[in-house]
């Protein structure tokens, strides 16, 4: 099927609009006709893109099902994905029917909260195939929207704080990136991603305001991109944002906040940074590193002290997108395989942590930790489910979580040991934070009053939390699911990377000397 990707792209856009065009009302059957809708349309979505998985081949470390077309203005439609992006799009559909499942208790605005989830999906999906600047950045951007109004019109009582802060944070890192694409178009003459991987941009040093800007272009080049890319994941010291729009956000604004949203920010560097700047991306990596370091140690530190579970679990994404960044710029192939398998680990295992929160949160109207305790008297199997993430997300083996921080650790190690010191600490304090939270929510006594007529999860729940399960499980035991499929695009894109950088390298310091 050739527009394959356009299909599964635009599905859930195209169901949004027969939500808004021709649903009425807001009584209890327009609200169940918007979920089954949109629940209905997010599986189909699904079923599509797993034609795209069957279809892909991993041997072929080029862009596959490509879909390009004139649009307006003389701008290109170009669609495609590659070993890294096919994974993100799988993630993302995957999450999206589990994410409506769990919109259920929602009941103001019922069409309009579906809406927002629809048209989100459509954005996210169009990042991760984008093949033009243009349209990459109109996907990246318009991702934006729907988030906004999911955390200021759903969220809790600061949600109009939180949405603003979560808003102008990621846009003003963006708008930077808008000038680097304006100026990688006009020294290219073309905004076709594809080109752009191959065209070298110039890295010979010069002096800008009284600096020697080493790695020329290309470092002005990358930084703007780190701008938005740093925000996005996000990277300490601009992770500010997320704890707000974290604990702001309804459960399902959190799972796909977390679970993909934070992503896009670890492809760019991908799809952009690494491939198209090699010399300022091995000028900057030191950069990288320490402020990947410094997230890991600092957020795990502060996540241990957090009283809201919400807001522990937001400080253990920021951490954990720690060892991502660092894991790309070891710039070998166990760092960036490593990273890639984090980030798709991380979709399933925090977005089911943000769902355990979720459940509890329904319940009981309060995400406070001391409000819990003893709950594996009342509710074994969520104690066994929270027990299972919280075990993947401290990194236990046999759990997916293991299989992304020791190939990332063993990528940093090779890059600089004492980072990979640094960040190995964050794997002893990820599980004091994490078994701390889990002892206090479910171990102990039930003594609270409003905990003993709490119940159980509900089979809808445990629909919801069964493929998370299956997913966090599988790929710890059979990780090469994932690394089969993403191993020999990362091996040409590194290996392009190295080529550049003895192409590109001698020049940059020959020009430094003089």
């Amino acid at each position: 099927m050739n527009n394959l990707l356009s299909i599964v792209t635009f599905l859930p856009a195209v169901a949004a609009l027969i939500l808004a065009l021709f649903l009425r009302g807001d009584d209890a059957d327009a609200q169940r006709n918007a979920r089954w809708v949109a629940l209905a349309a997010t599986t189909l979505t699904f079923a599509l893109s797993l034609f795209i998985l069957a279809g892909f081949d991993p041997a072929n470390t080029g862009f596959q099902f490509v879909e390009e077309h004139d649009w307006i203005l003389g701008l290109k439609y170009k669609m495609g994905v590659d070993g890294i992006s096919v994974l993100f799009v799988l993630l993302t559909t995957f999450l999206m029917p589990l994410t409506i499942g769990a919109c259920w208790s929602v009941e103001t605005r019922v069409k309009e909260y579906m809406i927002a989830f629809l048209v989100l999906e459509t954005l996210m999906l169009g990042v991760f195939c984008a093949l033009d600047l243009i349209l990459f950045y109109l996907f990246f951007e318009g991702g934006l929207i729907p988030m906004f109004l999911i955390i200021g019109i759903w969220g809790g009582k600061d949600r109009i704080y939180a949405a603003f802060k979560f808003f102008l944070y990621t846009f003003l890192g963006s708008v930077l990136m808008l000038v680097a694409m304006v100026a990688m178009a006009l020294n290219a003459g073309t905004t076709d991603i594809p080109t752009l991987l191959h065209h070298q941009f110039a890295s010979e040093p010069f002096n800008l305001l009284g600096f020697h800007v080493l790695g020329g272009m290309q470092t002005l080049l990358w930084l703007a991109f780190f701008a938005s890319f740093a925000v996005k994941m996000p990277m300490w010291p601009v992770h500010t944002w997320l704890p707000d729009a974290h604990v702001q956000a309804p459960t399902a604004g959190s799972v796909i906040l977390a679970a993909i949203l934070l992503k896009m920010g670890g492809y760019g560097f991908l799809r952009f940074s690494l491939p198209m700047f090699p010399v300022a991306s091995d000028i900057l990596a030191p950069l990288v590193f320490w402020m990947s370091a410094i997230a890991i140690v600092y957020t795990s530190l502060v996540a241990l002290v957090q009283e809201d579970m919400k807001k522990l679990i937001a400080y253990s994404s920021v951490a954990h997108m720690g060892y991502v960044t660092a894991g790309i710029f070891a710039a070998n192939q166990q760092g960036v395989d490593g990273a890639i398998f984090q980030m798709i680990s991380h979709g399933f295992v925090s977005g089911a942590l943000f769902l355990c929160v979720g459940v509890i949160y329904d319940r009981m109207h309060t995400r406070d930790i001391d409000a819990y305790g003893g709950l594996v008297n009342r509710m074994p199997v969520y104690a066994l489910v929270f027990m299972l993430f919280t075990m993947a997300n401290v990194g236990l083996p046999g759990t997916s979580g293991f299989v992304g921080e020791f190939l990332t650790l063993m990528g940093i190690f090779q890059a600089n040991t004492w980072v990979a010191a640094v960040a190995t600490s964050g794997v002893i304090l990820s599980a004091g934070y994490a078994l701390w939270l889990y002892r206090r929510v479910v171990f102990g006594d039930l003594i609270k009053e409003s905990l003993k007529t709490i119940r159980d999860m509900t089979v809808r729940e445990r629909a919801i939390f069964a493929p998370l399960v299956v997913m966090t499980i599988l790929l710890g035991v059979y990780p090469s699911l994932v690394t089969d499929r993403i191993g020999p695009t990362v091996s040409a894109l590194l290996s392009t990377y190295q080529t550049a950088l003895l192409e590109q390298a001698p020049a940059t310091q020959v020009a430094a000397e003089h």
